[in-house]
């Protein structure tokens, strides 16, 4: 019986959490899309992240939620096989921190993530969807102004990659 009762609980927090954060979503493209084009065709999701792409096939920017961070991140992620290119992708714009950062307007976290195929370049931010929904104005509003400014910093970048520089 109590395995029965554990089991409900479990599904009925993961709808709410579903919901919550398809409600954040919701609310942050709407905002997103006064502010950017770049989300413009994505709809809200009830999973902890959205993207699109960056012109180049496997790197995409995304944002990505969890009860109390909020992360705005260019995810690089090529596919089965291609760990090599991914981090070779990595570090050619990693060669570019300093330029890279100062463009942004501040550091970022460079993930390379040797045990793992992807990497990512990320900022993150306290504050996310469990947090009082009062606060998801402004959370929105830095997160967005953020992938603003990273798609800014490299689409120059990103450029070279597509055109094989």
């Amino acid at each position: 019986m109590q395995v029965r009762e554990k089991e409900r609980r479990e599904r009925k927090d993961r709808a709410e959490r579903y919901s919550i954060r398809k409600r954040f979503w919701s609310k942050l493209l709407e905002y997103a899309n006064t502010q950017t084009d770049l989300h413009s065709n994505i709809s809200p999701s009830e999973y902890h992240w959205i993207g699109t792409g960056s012109g180049v096939r496997g790197l995409a920017y995304t944002y990505k939620v969890t009860q109390h961070t909020s992360i705005v991140d260019l995810y690089i992620d090529r596919g089965a096989g291609c760990k090599a290119e991914n981090k070779k992708i990595f570090d050619t714009l990693y060669s570019h921190k300093d330029q890279i950062e100062a463009v942004f307007g501040g550091p970022l976290e460079w993930r390379r993530l040797d045990g793992s195929k992807a990497s990512r370049i990320v900022i993150e931010f306290p504050g996310g969807y469990r947090d009082d929904e009062s606060e998801w104005q402004a959370i929105i509003e830095k997160m967005v102004d953020a992938m603003i400014r990273l798609e800014k910093t490299f689409s120059p970048f990103i450029a070279q990659l597509k055109a094989g520089g």
